[in-house]
């Protein structure tokens, strides 16, 4: 990665600082939640679940530079989803096909 001026370079840093600092907050939080037994388990783990994927896309958007990436990223997705419903809907096409024979 090259930068043309000393403040592309401090802007990028900067911005790298704020994901490091946003992420060890969300590791406290995480850890705090833990710690609390007044939460129920259902909800502990998923206040855990939500910091972890919070943590996952802050990791995938900034260290690995796919926050440029929106339209390759979003065809992923359509098509993701896609194969996701036919999945879904391929026991339910074979069901009715065992039914009328």
């Amino acid at each position: 990665m090259s930068f043309a001026t000393p403040e592309d370079a401090r802007k990028h840093r900067n911005i790298y600082l704020a994901v490091l600092v946003a992420l060890a907050v969300l590791t406290g939080v995480t850890v705090l939640v833990a710690q609390m037994h007044f939460l129920s388990t259902p909800m502990a783990v998923a206040v855990a679940l939500l910091v972890a994927c919070i943590k996952g896309g802050l990791v995938a958007s900034f260290f690995m530079h796919l926050i440029s990436e929106k339209t390759t990223l979003y065809g992923i997705l359509v098509i993701c989803v896609v194969f996701f419903f036919v999945l879904l809907l391929l026991p339910l096409a074979t069901e009715f096909t065992n039914v009328s024979t």
